[in-house]
């Protein structure tokens, strides 16, 4: 769900995630607390995937660290479509409790946002260390230090496995100086966004995982007082890896027949394994 607050200079998405989430977590037997890390990641993917003008254009999520117990969890978004995975070292995790922290569980990491315009083909990255007390922190400070755009991004997630459900809000105040005015990034006391920020920090995780209570109504239930709240209906999203033997074997073309040769199994097949989907794709290259 998309929506703006034009008395406040403000806009905003919502999302829901359910029966897709549970698609994409069922990829692996993922432990409770990487299930819960991976529900939130793909949130905030469809959150700022939402953000994206234009067919086939892609935003990537990326946390990665040297050492770290989860040393890597890449998510992104294209027309709609979501995808996400997590490596992690089982053994070291268990040693933590149920509820590990986003420093135990990285380390020293770093958050690496890009998205791909389709339209124009640029590229635009964005890399920030990854601190906080969870990665929708972390992202916002991405904006704040890449985009210079003051956002708010809090994250819900129910993690019952067979009835995941996850749900998130972001809020955004709409850019100035593009006109000769002054950079929003150093009017910190800015009153309109201040506003916004404290009714959009007051939703609940409850709130946003509610399948009783639908995104409409959390939206008004936050700016209800406001003169005027636009909405637009959001893409539908659906799990969407696009790992196919067409793919693949269109990749592997590319490379030269003498490496073509090593990467060969005894039956002469190159066997390609997506971490997406738990896939293996056995592929005769000639």
């Amino acid at each position: 769900m998309h929506f703006t607050l034009p008395h406040k200079n403000a806009r905003g998405r919502a999302v829901r995630l359910g029966p897709v989430l549970d698609t994409i977590l069922s990829a692996h037997a993922y432990p409770a607390p990487i299930r819960h890390l991976l529900a939130e990641a793909l949130t905030i993917t469809a959150l700022l995937g939402s953000l994206l003008k234009g067919e086939d254009s892609q935003l990537t999520l990326q946390a990665q660290t040297q050492d770290g117990i989860v040393d890597l969890l890449v998510c992104d978004y294209r027309n709609g479509e979501l995808r996400g995975y997590v490596r992690h070292d089982r053994a070291r995790l268990d040693e933590l409790g149920p509820v590990p922290s986003l420093f135990s569980l990285f380390g020293e990491g770093y958050l690496a946002i890009t998205f791909d315009l389709a339209a124009t083909g640029q590229r635009y990255q964005g890399v920030v260390p990854l601190e906080g007390e969870s990665l929708a922190e972390a992202c916002q400070s991405y904006f704040f230090q890449s985009e210079q755009i003051p956002t708010l991004i809090r994250i819900g997630v129910s993690n019952t496995p067979g009835a995941c459900v996850a749900g998130g809000l972001l809020l955004q105040h709409l850019p100035e100086g593009e006109e000769g005015r002054e950079r929003l990034h150093v009017q910190l006391d800015h009153p309109e966004w201040e506003h916004v920020a404290v009714l959009g920090g007051s939703v609940s995780e409850a709130e946003l995982v509610d399948p009783s209570l639908d995104l409409e109504s959390v939206v008004w239930r936050l700016f209800h007082e406001e003169p005027e709240i636009r909405t637009e209906t959001g893409t539908g999203l659906t799990r969407g890896c696009r790992c196919t033997i067409e793919h693949y074997r269109d990749i592997l073309s590319r490379f030269a027949a003498a490496e073509r040769a090593e990467m060969e199994n005894d039956d002469g097949l190159i066997v390609v394994d997506c971490s997406f989907c738990s896939r293996e794709f056995a592929i005769d290259i000639d």
